[in-house]
């Protein structure tokens, strides 16, 4: 793996339009990730770049590998670390990149038979950011021959890691605006066949209600088909 040259530098640079261009369009997070990981590889010409994300759900929190460009299944099994752990841990807790000449010689790297197994010598390990303070993720670049990343690799490796990290909230809060819209179109249907149940059948909108919860668990559809089922019904009437 050579230093930044002009050629690669160009590379770099549509890197970062290709994950600009990714926040504005409807992928979905596991989408994003693999081009994330998929063009830095590419760029930088390393073994392996992976790329791990905080899981904010469990209690303690973890860090849990998401993507990779390798297809070895030996790296892509599925593995996590608490923040305390690893190279990875280490790296989300303090918020600062991590380069290690040797992974075999570093305390901090867990699993050093893999790296054996698969030739990996060198690491660079970047935080994904969103703002000061938050992180998000973790982005590594594993080299197969010894190499000290150059203050413009780890410059380019974090830039890409910041691009990718609000790509990534932008994602998830693409996902979670769509959740409440689909829910709030699914109140206003219930309510509706609501009115055709109460009408038709002179129920309580309690009643009504019931009846429609009653037939989405007896049917095992969401209340919203009952209730476009519902409505559909009443076109015909």
């Amino acid at each position: 793996m050579e230093d930044i040259s002009t050629k690669t530098f160009n590379k770099y640079i549509k890197a970062l339009v290709d994950i600009s261009l990714a926040i504005t369009t409807e992928q979905y997070e596991e989408d994003i990730l693999k081009l994330i990981v998929m063009v830095t590889g590419k760029v930088l010409g390393v073994e392996i770049c992976s790329l791990w994300m905080i899981d904010e759900d469990v209690r303690p929190r973890q860090i849990r590998l998401k993507a990779s460009q390798t297809i070895s299944p030996e790296y892509m099994k599925e593995r996590s670390l608490n923040l305390n752990e690893g190279v990875v841990g280490h790296v989300a807790t303090t918020k600062k990149p991590l380069m290690i000449r040797d992974v075999l010689d570093e305390p901090l790297f867990k699993e050093k038979k893999m790296a054996e197994k698969l030739g990996l010598v060198s690491m660079l390990s970047v935080p994904l950011k969103v703002g000061e303070d938050k992180v998000v993720g973790v982005l590594n670049c594993f080299t197969s021959e010894p190499h000290e990343f150059s203050d413009a690799e780890v410059n380019m490796i974090t830039a890409v890691a910041n691009q990718a990290a609000v790509a990534i909230k932008n994602t998830e809060l693409m996902v979670k605006t769509r959740v409440i819209q689909e829910e709030l179109e699914a109140r206003k249907l219930v309510e509706r066949a609501k009115e055709v149940l109460m009408r038709r059948h002179h129920k309580s909108g309690e009643e009504a209600y019931k009846w429609i919860r009653k037939r989405s668990m007896d049917s095992r559809k969401s209340m919203r088909d009952v209730a476009e089922a519902i409505l559909i019904s009443e076109e015909f009437q």
